[in-house]
Formats: C-alpha cells, structure tokens, sequence
C-alpha cells in the first residue's frame, strides 16, 4: 500500500498529474538501467542521473504504485501534515487521523484520539488500523471473486441455453426436412402410377388386335 515516511510531496493529490510524471522519470530510468542506455553515457550523465533517481526515490518510491487519487488517507500528526490534510479536503478525500490534545479534531473526518508523538502509541495504532485494512482488502477480493464466479456461472447457463435452443431448431429442421422428403417420394409415386397406366392400356389394345 502506498505511504509517505518522508517530507509530504506538496501537490501530491491536488497535482497528481505531474506527481505521476516524475514516477514515471524513475521507471524510465530503472528501464535505462536494464537495456544497457546508461553504459553509452559519460560517467558524469551516469553520475548526475544515479543521483536524481536516488532522489525520486526518497521522495516518491513509496507512492510509485499510486496510479490514481486515494480513496481516503490515514495521517499520523496533522499538525506536521496540515498540507495533506489540505489537499485531501480540497479534493473531497476522506481522512483518518491520530488527533492529540494540541490539534484540532474538525480538520479531519474521523479523528482517532491518541498520543501522535509516542512510538508505542502509534505502534499500537497502526497494527489495529493494518489488520483491519487487511480485512477489508480480503473482503472485497472475496466479494470481486463471488461476483466473477456468478458472471461465469450465468454465462455458462447461457451458453447451456443457447445450445438447447439450437438443438431444439436443428430438431425442427430435421423434421421439416423429412416431412419434406416423404412428400416428395408420395408425388414421385404418383406420377409413377400414373405413367405406368397408360402403358397398360396400350398392352390391352394390342393384345385385342
């Protein structure tokens, strides 16, 4: 899951376009890495972008997998992050936060009342918050999967009906095809009765001479 240890990247949610743009910088630079780009340069090139992607790294390596806005974020001192919070309320982001006794509970959407300077604190915070994330994490790809089985297990059923369906008109056509072929043979014996009696009454007449 993303999340930001370091200094908060201003513009992070309300410039995103240009946040990815720079992540984006960093993956080019991974990928100059593996096809062998970076050997041709100069080791001053080599040395200036090892260094820039250092820091890319240190600023957005923890958000390279945020390909879209959050759908809420979790703030630990909102005092030190009032530019996140900012951001996440101009943007209409639900926040969760740690509110201490010198901060103001309004600014965020769910404040968890708690010491946000104390390690064992945040500590115990967290693991409760991670757990429980991880749960809905499950629940949902539970549901995602539940909801995928239906989809295949309703299309089956169509395609089962489909099939049914063309057996039931391949049936018809058999019919139709025999009833048709019956009539034809009925009228082939008929015309065959018919050209058979004037052969006989000619065989009368001769016999008669």
């Amino acid at each position: 899951m993303p999340y930001v240890t370091e200094r908060w990247p201003g513009g992070m949610l309300t410039n995103f376009v240009t946040i990815r743009k720079a992540v984006r910088k960093m993956a080019t630079i991974d990928k100059m890495n593996e096809d062998g780009t970076m050997a041709v340069l100069s080791k001053r090139e080599r040395l200036q972008i090892a260094r820039q992607r250092q820091k890319l790294e240190k600023n957005l390596g923890s958000i390279s997998e945020l390909t879209r806005l959050p759908a809420a974020i979790f703030v630990v001192d909102i005092m030190k992050e009032h530019i996140a919070i900012a951001e996440a309320k101009k943007l209409g982001i639900p926040t969760f936060a740690i509110v201490d006794t010198n901060s103001d509970p309004t600014l965020v959407d769910f404040a968890i009342p708690a010491n946000d300077d104390a390690t064992k604190s945040i500590e115990k915070i967290m693991e409760i918050v991670i757990k429980e994330v991880a749960k809905g994490l499950a629940e949902r790809k539970e549901g995602k999967d539940k909801a995928k089985a239906e989809a295949e297990a309703q299309k089956e059923a169509q395609k089962t009906k489909e099939s049914v369906a063309k057996a039931d008109d391949k049936k018809e056509d058999v019919k139709a095809e025999k009833s048709a072929t019956k009539t034809d043979e009925k009228k082939e014996a008929k015309e065959e009765v018919k050209t058979e009696k004037p052969e006989a009454k000619e065989e009368v007449k001769s016999e008669s001479k």
